[in-house]
């Protein structure tokens, strides 16, 4: 009789941990919702370091309730982004599929942003208005806006060429969604029209990375005895003798950290610009400078390095979260250089 097969089971985690193909985050989906206006639904800035806020707990379920509490922050430098072209889906027996796409012209492209010659060629000619009109004539199931990162305006960020991605979004039809995407091409979007304080956002991002590490390091196993022959650092066992090969599921060397991680349900503490409040602590964030475009400060840490774009999207696990209003008292500015 033929062996029997079936699927595995159980979950395998982070499993294959790999090296991510690139610096940031992938969104690999969108949360729905019935709101009747059209917003984006999603945004990206440079994580600029951490540091510490005093705020009243307005929690009245705390311990801590009408308490003045001390509360770990991360700053996010978010400068404006530059909407480049409207992207639509249709639904296919094999999932969602683009259906078409309308850029920005091309010569208003070159003269709106110009840095995006670092990352694309010169497009040919383009009439958005017509890519525009044929993707209305479409079955759409979802309308995605294509925008750019503008890394000039970041101190510090190494590198000055702009990244493109997508942003979803949510609110009214998928008419109505196209038209008001249509309007925003060439136009630059603020963190101000995305995200209010006290909302709760999912951080993806790009971990730390620490290259080719061994077994123990890389998953925290248990040295060998002293009397081990030859190694302490290494597996007592790579399986039974009578499988012939080395199970998947066993732990390894390999590539530790540099891997994609989200955060789920981060909450915004403040959205402001370093003109009204001053953020930047004496002598600079480590490893990357000053702050001087609009910032955000969410509650708790992010994965990543300074330096190290992330990307935010709506929360799609907050709907038992209660929002409270958010009362900072103290935002710490001191040195960050161990003095």
């Amino acid at each position: 009789m033929a062996k029997r097969h079936k699927p595995r089971r159980g979950s395998m985690a982070f499993s294959p941990r790999k090296r991510a193909q690139r610096h940031f985050g992938r969104v690999k989906s969108w949360p729905s919702s019935d709101a009747d206006e059209v917003r984006v639904q999603g945004f990206a800035g440079w994580k600029a370091g951490m540091t510490h806020v005093l705020l009243k707990d307005n929690n009245p379920k705390s311990t801590s309730a009408g308490q003045e509490v001390r509360v770990p922050v991360t700053v996010v430098e978010v400068p404006e982004m530059m909407v480049l072209g409207v992207r639509g889906y249709k639904m296919t027996p094999y999932g969602k599929q683009t259906a078409g796409e309308a850029w920005l012209d091309s010569s208003a492209l070159i003269d709106a942003f110009p840095d995006i010659s670092r990352r694309i060629p010169e497009p040919k000619e383009h009439d958005s208005k017509k890519h525009l009109e044929s993707l209305s004539e479409e079955d759409l199931c979802e309308v995605r806006l294509i925008v750019a990162t503008q890394p000039s305006k970041v101190s510090g960020s190494p590198s000055k060429t702009p990244e493109v991605m997508e942003l979803g979004l949510t609110g009214g039809g998928i008419s109505t969604q196209l038209e008001w995407a249509g309007e925003q091409l060439g136009q630059e979007i603020g963190i101000g029209n995305v995200y209010e304080e006290g909302t709760f956002v999912d951080v993806v991002g790009i971990t730390k990375g620490f290259g080719f590490q061994g077994v123990i390091r890389r998953f925290g196993g248990k040295l060998l005895s002293h009397k081990n022959s030859k190694r302490r650092r290494q597996h007592g066992n790579l399986g039974d003798k009578g499988t012939g090969y080395v199970r998947k599921t066993l732990r390894q060397a390999g590539q530790k950290g540099y891997h994609q991680r989200t955060e789920f349900n981060k909450s915004i503490l403040r959205i402001s610009n370093p003109e009204e409040n001053e953020i930047t602590p004496a002598g600079g964030f480590l490893n990357y400078g000053e702050v001087s475009n609009p910032y955000m400060l969410i509650k708790g840490s992010l994965p990543g390095p300074a330096k190290r774009l992330v990307r935010l999207r709506d929360a799609v696990r907050a709907e038992n979260k209660d929002n409270y209003p958010i009362d900072i008292t103290y935002v710490s500015t001191a040195s960050k250089q161990g003095a």
